[in-house]
């Protein structure tokens, strides 16, 4: 969430909610699992889309093989220098493009 915008999930936050359904199924905890992830939102910071980004976004998507939430999640760690943690293949498989480095959770 950008700074003041506590309220907003944005992309961060909808990325966020697909790893709490996704862990509560796995685990079959619900409530014990929502309080992991909670803890886990306090520490990120999920920042709203700008121009630029939805931009850079579209060029991750115009190689082909991604989704437009996965072009997001591209850009987005493309813009902080940052590791992209994922399981999804389409995003595993952009290890080493333009420098991206991704790190497999499904190993």
């Amino acid at each position: 969430m950008g700074r003041g915008d506590r309220g907003r999930a944005g992309e961060g936050g909808r990325r966020l909610g697909e790893v709490l359904y996704r862990e509560a199924r796995r685990s079959g905890d619900p409530s014990g699992t929502t309080a992991r992830i909670e803890r886990f939102a306090n520490t990120v910071h999920a920042d709203a889309p700008t121009a630029k980004r939805v931009i850079e976004a579209a060029l991750w998507k115009s190689r082909g093989g991604l989704s437009y939430a996965d072009a997001f999640a591209a850009a987005t760690a493309a813009r902080y220098s940052a590791p992209l943690l994922t399981g999804d293949p389409e995003l595993v498989a952009l290890d080493g493009v333009s420098g991206m480095k991704v790190i497999d959770l499904r190993v």
